[in-house]
């Protein structure tokens, strides 16, 4: 396995990413939420692994943490790279995850993902081509549209990328249900026009859990019952 560098380095060249996607469709918080937005719950937040899945995520390879005040958790990662180039077989140039989580909220709370923060390490060859991407999706509701981000080398450096939600189009987990969220992503290196006999990769790789994805809650007051 290609081992990526750790800290971060100044760029040997410019990278691009570009969103080539559309927005998410719109829809509504789910009923039984309080209309305005809340701030975090107090009492514990807790995000177990029910499964995961996926050539880029092995079982045991994908760990989660939430953060102390509530306001979102991360996801870190140790085998999730994707190479092209210098011989490497041709699966090796799409890797996938597919995240099952279970959220424990405090009673009375319900919660949707606002936007999420993904890092990584690129070192494409120049030409080659890295593309990033991820959708989202409560169980037994509809997945969200796939946000896609690209990268062309030259490129020798960390990576970041934002996914970002409206408020009119945040999906809320339903009140006074468990349902898992589900993370489903995909990391692509291809060669593109570069050197094939030089090897290109993009990973989320991090081995010291200072490469992460991180993804922030949006808070709401479930509705009293009477």
């Amino acid at each position: 396995m290609i081992k990526s560098p750790r800290t971060t380095r100044k760029a040997r060249a410019a990278l691009t990413a570009a969103a080539v996607t559309g927005c998410l469709v719109t829809l509504s918080p789910s009923a039984g939420a309080a209309a305005t937005a809340a701030a975090a719950p107090p009492g514990r937040v807790a995000v177990d692994v029910a499964s995961v899945n996926g050539s880029g995520c092995r079982p045991g390879s994908a760990t989660v943490a939430v953060a102390p005040d509530n306001s979102a958790f991360t996801v870190t990662y140790s085998e999730y790279l994707a190479s092209a180039g210098g011989g490497v077989a041709a699966t090796e140039g799409r890797k996938n995850c597919l995240l099952s989580l279970l959220v424990h909220v405090p009673q009375g709370y319900t919660y949707a993902v606002s936007h999420v923060d993904y890092r990584g390490y690129g070192k494409l060859e120049p030409g080659a081509i890295g593309t990033q991407k991820a959708s989202y999706y409560f169980q037994g509701m509809s997945q969200t549209a796939n946000r896609s981000h690209q990268f062309h080398g030259a490129l020798d450096d960390n990576w970041q990328v934002t996914d970002t939600t409206g408020i009119e189009a945040l999906v809320f987990a339903p009140c006074g249900e468990q349902r898992n969220f589900n993370i489903n992503t995909e990391l692509r290196a291809e060669v593109g026009t570069s050197d094939n006999s030089k090897t290109s990769y993009m990973t989320v790789d991090s081995t010291d859990g200072s490469i992460n994805s991180v993804y922030h809650f949006s808070w709401k007051q479930c509705a009293v019952r009477r």
